[in-house]
């Protein structure tokens, strides 16, 4: 064996360390383990967060239903424009609060289904397309 190699091997040998070389190792492996214990518990609360988040949106926000539930089906039908009949009458006929927030949405969607564009267009002997809701399934 070389010079070199003999004297690499008695460089890396522990008992030929320095007592102050032997302390930097040591502090060096210590923080090395406290490096990896902060990443193994930031992965670890990161874990748990997303899977509380996760579990929170799939549970809690999601639309459950009581067994009781009766669902409304939507429906359309025609309803024939008679003379002073304005479309905020017939709307008011028809209009289900639980599906709209207020009965101008409830306008501006029978004037979508009716491709018009202002409600003053409606005129006698017209026929409106109307969304309804009902329980009963047809």
């Amino acid at each position: 064996m070389s010079d070199a190699m003999l004297a690499a091997r008695l460089y890396n040998n522990p008992r030929y360390f320095d007592p102050s070389e032997i302390r930097i190792r040591q502090n060096k492996i210590k923080r090395q383990r406290i490096v990896r214990r902060q990443y193994i518990l930031l992965s670890l609360v990161v874990s748990i967060l997303l899977f509380v988040m996760m579990f929170f949106k799939l549970s809690v926000l999601t639309d459950a239903q009581s067994d009781t539930f009766e669902p409304e089906y939507k429906y359309y039908k025609t309803v024939t424009v008679y003379s002073g009949d304005t479309l905020w009458d017939i709307a008011s006929n028809n209009y289900n609060s639980g599906k709209y927030s207020d009965m101008n949405s409830y306008i501006n969607e029978i004037l979508s289904i009716n491709s018009i564009s202002d409600a003053d267009q409606v005129k006698a002997g017209e026929s409106l397309i109307i969304p309804y809701f009902s329980k009963e399934f047809k």
